[in-house]
């Protein structure tokens, strides 16, 4: 049939796609993210045997034997664990693996007996139900774990990061989208079709995912560019509460730096770089990242990025009253004014002033 070729050659698509994928960012030849790329290579492999039991049938290998076949679904386990160690690193690339990440394999020896099990009585399907219902259940758990890390993520490169559209792990997060829909989809699939391999619909919507995943993972930036030490040290100056805040320097200096910055924003306007980062500033101002940090959480209550975006907005906000500016059009203007991304600029022009940037146009003029 001509239906089950297109199935047989987006298969082999699908499987090499993610065993390349996987390759290069094991490679990781950008040296970005390195060990997040290491756990998300693992992930894409371990991903693509999924699609192993088919490419032995189309390449007619019925070699293989029931040990291996136990093997490779106990592993295939394991995607969901590894996928969430990625994000992990992704999020906190100095988090160090302990004993207790023992407690993810309870559930994966569950999964081993269910399959020694089903290859001892094949003829009940309740057992082959039981196990789709642990993969879903483990896709789900990780999967919002892996959200909810991302979130946490999100709040904290404000504290460093004045441009955070490319760090935020946005792409990750529409990948985490994707992938628990299609986690379902086979789950619901599998359970209502046993015997069958997914069907051509299913493997179209798997090869267009990962196409995304592939587009986003090939032109993801470093996310931290702080050390483990200068990170940890900002964080933790502003997670504490003001009883508990330790002073970074004396009050007096305070009170001479923070003009000083001010003076520096007003007169450098350091801000219309769109790569400005805590660490480039401080050099600026000629302070540790972390004192910096302080000056801004203390002197200006705010975060970094707020601190340095509402200067941008400002800016903006001149720029669009200027008649001299009037063949630019709001996103031109954004971009001369250190913003790198329309989504960035909408959100945040709006939280600082209230206004959409087009709000903010039309009443001025």
């Amino acid at each position: 049939m001509i239906t089950d070729g297109i199935n047989n050659y987006i298969v082999i698509i699908i499987y090499g796609s993610l065993i390349l994928l996987s390759a290069l960012l094991l490679a990781n030849p950008l040296k970005v993210n390195k060990k997040a790329n290491f756990w998300f290579g693992i992930f894409l492999f371990l991903w693509s045997t999924f699609w192993l039991e088919e490419i032995f049938a189309i390449t007619n290998m019925e070699i293989i034997s029931n040990y291996l076949l136990i093997s490779i679904k106990y592993l295939q386990f394991y995607t969901p664990i590894v996928f969430y160690f990625s994000v992990v690193y992704y999020t906190n690339p100095d988090f160090k693996l302990k004993k207790i990440a023992l407690k993810y394999t309870i559930l994966s020896i569950l999964f081993l007996v269910g399959l020694i099990m089903q290859q001892a009585y094949k003829q009940v399907s309740l057992i082959q139900n039981l196990l789709n219902f642990l993969i879903v259940i483990q896709a789900l758990y990780f999967t919002i774990f892996s959200y909810i890390l991302i979130q946490q993520h999100k709040k904290k490169i404000d504290l460093f990061s004045s441009n955070t559209s490319e760090i935020d792990l946005k792409w990750l997060e529409y990948i985490i989208t994707a992938l628990l829909a299609l986690s379902i989809f086979i789950g619901l699939y599998n359970m209502l079709f046993t015997s069958q391999n997914l069907n051509l619909f299913g493997n179209i919507v798997s090869i267009l995912i990962i196409f995304f995943v592939a587009y986003n993972t090939l032109k993801q930036k470093e996310i931290f560019l702080l050390n483990e030490k200068q990170r940890n040290l900002i964080i933790e100056t502003n997670e504490k509460t003001t009883i508990e805040k330790r002073k970074i320097i004396s009050d007096i200096d305070l009170k001479t730096l923070k003009p000083k910055l001010s003076l520096l924003m007003k007169n450098q306007q350091p801000f219309l770089d769109p790569e400005l980062s805590l660490i480039k500033l401080a050099e600026l101002i000629n302070v540790t990242p972390h004192q910096l940090s302080y000056i801004i959480n203390e002197g200006f209550n705010e975060n970094f990025f707020l601190f340095v975006n509402r200067y941008r907005v400002e800016k903006v906000k001149e720029l669009l009253m200027n008649k001299n500016k009037a063949n630019l059009s709001i996103m031109g203007i954004a971009f001369e004014s250190g913003f790198n991304s329309k989504t960035s600029f909408n959100t945040t022009f709006k939280k600082i002033s209230s206004q959409t940037p087009s709000e903010f146009k039309k009443s001025s003029s």
